[in-house]
């Protein structure tokens, strides 16, 4: 019986590889893709970028050009990937037939390298309860949406979270690179303020999209400025709390760490008792893709915030 299992196997993928071979896809970057969305709609595309799974969240891109409009990401074949979002997300990993997108037929080749894939964008890093970031090379059909219009602007979407999205179904993972370093952050979500009091709530002070502003980060620390940001992530800490509060650093006293994990430090800070400072510092993994030495990360802040029960805050505890 497991003979016959192993050979079905093979002759699906070797099936799936026959009808990928009858269709060269078309290389394009995550850039050109939301550029575009209209010029590579229903194209199959080999694409390189970072991919990452969390809450409400399966998406790939490239931080050159930002995260905004955003692709989604969903496998072909019978695979999913599993993200919870609104309206459609299920945590469900299989579906009972192959993927159909707008009419097309979306294989998959499940073969070693997209397990490898799989397993490592699911697996949970320490004090991280999503995935990783996985940079990868992928073929997948790709689906520009709909225009959708409002009063600021136009964007192309209707699939994923909310229709935030275009769509990239993949069919074959091409390569992954390695996630053997643990010098490294490879989790793609950031912590929050934990807020335990109706009322209260706190504000970022960090871009949502941050990407551009670690990368001028590593590259100012390249360049020769503030050469103990490689080494001092306290410092780092403290002189991002001094900015935000437009203090002396040397006033920052009574700071302490709330959180550890791999390339990942919290910290809180107390100024008085109404208002409270939270500043995550970490080596991206990212950012070994944009360093002059991808072995010399620079200590960044990842995000920042300011919790307060009076004041203008955009998250705030309901119940």
């Amino acid at each position: 019986m497991k003979s016959k299992v192993n050979i079905f196997a093979f002759l699906l993928v070797s099936a799936s590889v026959t009808v990928l071979a009858q269709e060269q896809p078309e290389r394009a970057t995550a850039c050109q893709l939301k550029a575009d969305p209209a010029s590579y709609n229903h194209k199959l595309i080999e694409v390189t970028g970072f991919v990452f799974y969390a809450f409400e969240d399966s998406s790939i891109s490239d931080p050159s050009c930002g995260s905004w409009p955003s692709i989604w990401v969903e496998y072909g074949g019978r695979r999913q990937a599993g993200a919870i979002y609104c309206c459609a997300g299920t945590r469900e990993r299989t579906r009972p037939k192959e993927l159909v997108v707008e009419e097309i037929p979306i294989p998959l080749i499940d073969d070693a390298r997209f397990q490898q894939f799989d397993q490592l964008i699911h697996k949970s890093s320490p004090g991280d309860r999503y995935g990783m970031l996985v940079h990868a090379t992928v073929v997948g059909r790709f689906f520009a949406g709909k225009q959708i219009h409002y009063p600021k602007g136009t964007f192309w979407g209707g699939y994923g979270h909310m229709g935030c999205c275009s769509l990239l179904a993949i069919q074959q993972i091409i390569t992954i690179d390695p996630h053997d370093r643990k010098d490294l952050d490879y989790a793609p979500s950031i912590d929050q303020p934990d807020i335990d009091k109706a009322g209260c709530g706190f504000r970022q002070l960090t871009p949502i999209d941050s990407s551009a502003g670690l990368i001028n980060a590593q590259k100012a620390a390249e360049s020769g400025q503030n050469e103990w940001v490689f080494e001092d992530p306290l410092r780092v800490a403290k002189a991002a709390l001094a900015r935000y509060a437009q203090i002396d650093e040397e006033s920052v006293s009574g700071i302490h760490e709330t959180k550890r994990s791999q390339a990942r430090l919290v910290y809180r800070w107390a100024p008085d008792k109404k208002h409270a400072y939270m500043i995550v510092v970490s080596k991206p993994y990212m950012l070994s893709f944009y360093a002059n030495d991808s072995q010399r990360v620079a200590w960044v802040v990842s995000a920042a915030y300011l919790s307060s029960c009076d004041g203008p805050n955009s998250v705030i505890r309901i119940k």
